[in-house]
């Protein structure tokens, strides 16, 4: 059995038949344009699942989960649900905090959302006067793409060195969207025994403000003119400055310092929160890219840095 093809089809057929030049002209002008496309187009690992979002959290201290989610959440929630764009909301409460996600619909202007978020929470008067004003963010979204361990048998102060001077050859080649991970910071610890809190008349909540206090340098206005800002005090941060805080003065004259009640002691880093590879500490680099990124290309981007990098480490790194 014989069937006719439609007209319009059996006309294109026909003509290439009747004229190879055609044909074979068109097949060269689309593997020209592939051609062309190929370095254009983004190579990823999988496909991009973009939720834009703005996060809002408030902290208020002492109130219960109950209270968070009744005085602030409630509240909040009502008047961001009617910002434009929001698509739904998500909300956690918890002992001192709250914290409100928003998502907005694909592809909304995301800075024009995060305004119209600011001036929605603005424009609510009526949370509790204690609760700290309620913080803004906008949630960036970011895919992982590699992670870069470095490890030797060298102190983590070494290692974190080379972390930030390999990140600042991934920035020059183009990566920008980086996380140092495995540093971690001193901890001051202040250990007090109870009958030391009642031999000397004082509390941990007291210990705990004077400590407080001492621990930043206090702002004291503008320079005018000099665009700059004049701080007073000195921070006070080391375990002997710590000591040296006085919680009170005496009617006798003496003072009554940290030192006097407390035991304090700076502790460095442990293995629940540094990074090691067997024996040796170890710092991770991971490395991001935005939903415009190329996986692949980022990926051999860290690759030949690395490469490059490793011909000047120390023996062992």
């Amino acid at each position: 059995m014989v069937r006719k093809l439609p007209g319009t089809a059996k006309g294109v057929l026909s003509y290439f038949t009747r004229h190879r030049t055609a044909a074979n002209l068109l097949l060269v002008v689309m593997i020209a344009a592939g051609i062309y496309a190929f370095p254009k187009m983004r190579a990823q690992f999988f496909p991009d699942i973009i939720i834009d979002t703005i996060s809002i959290g408030v902290a208020w201290d002492g109130a219960g989960a109950e209270d968070m989610d009744s005085a602030i959440v409630q509240v909040l929630e009502s008047t961001l649900l009617a910002v434009d764009g929001v698509e739904s909301s998500f909300a956690v409460s918890r002992e001192g905090s709250a914290a409100i996600w928003l998502e907005f619909e694909p592809r909304w202007d995301m800075a024009r959302a995060a305004d119209d978020v600011q001036a929605a929470v603005d424009a609510v008067t009526n949370l509790p006067e204690d609760a700290e004003e309620p913080d803004v963010r906008r949630v960036a979204w970011r895919d992982r793409v590699t992670d870069v361990v470095i490890t030797g048998p060298v102190g983590v102060d070494q290692l974190g060195r080379f972390a930030d001077e390999f990140v600042t050859r991934l920035f020059a080649e183009g990566v920008t969207r980086t996380t140092i991970r495995g540093v971690a910071a001193p901890e001051t610890i202040v250990e007090v025994a109870t009958v030391d809190l009642i031999r000397h008349d004082t509390s941990l909540a007291a210990i705990a403000t004077a400590i407080a206090e001492e621990a930043e340098p206090d702002p004291a206005g503008d320079v005018t003119g000099a665009n700059a800002r004049v701080r007073t005090g000195v921070a006070k941060r080391s375990a002997d400055q710590i000591d040296a805080i006085v919680l009170r003065s005496n009617s006798d004259g003496s003072k009554l310092t940290i030192g006097d009640v407390a035991t304090v002691r700076i502790e460095g880093i442990d293995r629940e929160r540094a990074y090691f590879v067997g024996e040796n500490p170890a710092i991770s680099i991971r490395v991001d890219r935005s939903d415009q990124g190329d996986a692949i290309g980022i990926q051999t981007q860290v690759q030949q840095v690395a490469d490059e990098m490793m011909l000047s480490l120390p023996q062992g790194v």
